[in-house]
């Protein structure tokens, strides 16, 4: 009893018993406002392609990623989610999951109904893991901006969203052979963003350079319309990480999860902010004027990184592991120059390559960490991805065709395949 307060006021600060199903509502909670925030990601990816690409294909930027992020939740709920999360009904143990489309709690569900009553709903876990799957997708758009064709890429988002990004998946986050062997990948790094990249990196590589990109051993530069969206791309890319990162912890029903999340999400923001400076420092010490491409970038480059293991590492750690993201950019946008390997946007420095590093750095500051076991699981989930990627790429080339054709990439993609423009009244003078 607290002297002087009314009993009214005694019963309103008498602390209050916690509901059995607490644990249930906090941890569906944390992944559905997760999910939310990813789900934004969606419009940064968006925004940035549509900034870092010529004006005559940035409307087939946009439209490829909208198309992309429909046809990723299809096709996870088609087959991708029983895939990923088969439970017992694995078709292979611990390789291959269970075929059969997503189901959700029945409407008003009890208690005596519930898949996981002492963990989440099953609709909040599914919203906030199809949200990673269209995450993975919309990594392949940019690299391969201003050539490929709509219909045969969404051909392959389709197998990539259906089976190869979920069944890879499946074998860290599902419980498979991966996660039996010890890999750690807390958010994604190899597991969504490497995925990404190396699909890209393929898919690059088929398709060849835009015309004129590289001439007489040179590269010739082809600047973005608009790195104003491109900068707001960013930014929503890098506040969408707070969900992507912070609702992993899959859990927010006790003080330690809680402090738990809210560590995670300072630690991305932290190697954000590590990655993007780097890049302003390198490029100005490098090439005597300050890229705002690189520094921004940097900055996601910084965020994939961390995202293998946002809660082991302290401020300082983190921010250091972001930095090194930062120095990978500035370094292998130029090579991949000099293999003339043409990735519009940075895609496969950022995804793929600071993805890899992302997942070797996690034995720096989690001691459950086996730097064999990392290194193996890299290579694993790689192989698998450029051998699947690499079989699809080509089964489309040809049967559809990839490219469009030398007149439709000098035209711009906009009025080629989608007859309209993002600009209609930008007059070149």
């Amino acid at each position: 009893m607290i002297a002087g307060l009314p009993a009214w006021a005694q019963e309103a600060t008498a602390p209050a018993a916690v509901p059995t199903d607490m644990v249930f509502i906090m941890n569906s909670l944390i992944m559905i406002i997760g999910g939310i925030l990813v789900f934004w990601m969606a419009a940064g990816f968006a925004m940035l392609e549509a900034g870092l690409v010529r004006s005559k294909n940035a409307a087939m930027q946009l439209m490829k990623n909208i198309t992309v992020f429909s046809v990723a939740c299809i096709m996870y709920y088609v087959l991708g989610y029983s895939i990923m999360y088969p439970g017992d009904g694995w078709m292979i143990q611990g390789i291959l999951g269970a075929i059969g489309t997503a189901q959700l709690e029945a409407v008003g569900v009890e208690v005596s109904g519930l898949d996981a009553y002492d963990y989440a709903s099953t609709s909040s876990d599914f919203f906030f893991q199809v949200m990673f799957c269209a995450t993975t997708a919309s990594i392949v758009s940019g690299a391969l901006a201003e050539r490929i064709k709509l219909i045969p890429f969404l051909i392959f988002t389709l197998v990539l969203t259906a089976l190869i990004y979920p069944i890879q998946a499946s074998w860290k986050w599902g419980g498979g052979f991966l996660d039996e062997m010890g890999f750690l990948d807390f958010a994604g790094s190899t597991v969504v963003h490497s995925v990404g990249g190396w699909a890209a990196l393929v898919g690059a590589i088929i398709l060849g350079p835009r015309i004129g990109k590289y001439k007489d051993g040179k590269t010739v530069a082809m600047p973005g319309n608009n790195l104003a969206l491109a900068t707001l791309g960013t930014f929503i890319l890098w506040m969408g990480w707070f969900g992507f990162n912070g609702a992993s912890q899959l859990a927010f029903s006790s003080v330690g999860d809680a402090a738990d999340v809210g560590r995670v999400m300072a630690n991305t923001n932290a190697a954000a902010a590590g990655g993007a400076v780097i890049a302003l420092i390198l490029t100005m010490a490098m090439y005597k004027k300050a890229d705002l491409t690189m520094v921004l970038n940097g900055a996601l480059a910084g965020l994939v990184a961390i995202t293998a293991e946002p809660l082991t590492p302290g401020l300082g750690a983190a921010t250091l592991i972001g930095a090194v993201g930062g120095v990978i950019v500035v370094f292998a946008v130029p090579f991949l120059d000099k293999l003339k390997i043409d990735d519009v946007v940075g895609a496969v420095p950022v995804h793929l390559m600071s993805g890899i590093w992302g997942t070797i750095a996690v034995v720096f500051t989690n001691p459950d960490a086996s730097l064999w076991v990392q290194l193996k699981s890299i290579v694993i989930v790689g192989v698998f991805t450029v051998v699947a990627s690499l079989v699809v790429w080509f089964i489309v080339k040809a049967i559809f065709g990839l490219r469009a054709s030398a007149e439709d990439e000098m035209l711009g993609l906009d009025k080629a395949e989608l007859g309209m423009e993002a600009y209609p009244e930008f007059v070149k003078g």
